[in-house]
């Protein structure tokens, strides 16, 4: 609901899991059972759309385009096999800038075909800088813990700085990148 409420108009999200609350009630029972996974246990992330997630989720992994909507990948992102082995709760997917800003040196952040152009949470009609757009403006009005971006040049740290957060970007090769568009 607060996807809906506080996030259209800055078209942060470009589509929910339809599974996302029954992997929350899932994560309630387990705790209700004494078992806690991790620090993430039941905590709601936002990926970014060129992340991939397993086709039983229901949701595209697109990088925001058209061109590859309705496509299946195989599994889960590295990454997210390591949220939900932890716990964590997918619930669902973040605009960016198509193809992760490698469509044009001319386009504007944050725009792709399937999510239209974010917009900067705190600027009306700003730019929230970068490729990860969505996720930035989604943690930044609060619409889950926590969301994932991906950094190519500056795809983290610049929607972190116009949405006040920090983000963090790792090493190359310290993270893995399998299934990541």
């Amino acid at each position: 609901d607060e996807v809906n409420l506080k996030g259209p108009e800055l078209r942060a999200v470009i589509e929910i899991s339809p599974t996302a609350l029954d992997a929350a009630h899932a994560t309630d029972i387990l705790r209700q059972n004494g078992t806690i996974l991790s620090s993430l246990h039941g905590i709601p992330i936002l990926l970014k759309d060129n992340i991939a997630t397993r086709p039983e989720d229901g949701m595209n992994t697109t990088a925001g385009s058209f061109a590859l909507l309705g496509s299946i990948t195989p599994d889960d992102a590295t990454v997210v096999k390591k949220l939900r082995n932890a716990g964590a709760v997918i619930l669902g997917k973040t605009s960016l800038s198509e193809w992760a800003n490698f469509r044009s040196e001319n386009m504007t952040n944050g725009w792709s075909g399937r999510g239209e152009q974010a917009t900067s949470a705190f600027y009306p009609q700003g730019d929230a800088c970068g490729s990860s757009t969505g996720s930035g403006i989604a943690s930044s009005i609060g619409l889950a813990a926590a969301s994932l971006g991906t950094e190519t040049d500056g795809s983290i740290v610049c929607p972190g700085s116009r949405s006040n957060l920090v983000g963090i970007k790792p090493t190359v090769g310290l993270t893995s990148r399998h299934l990541v568009i």
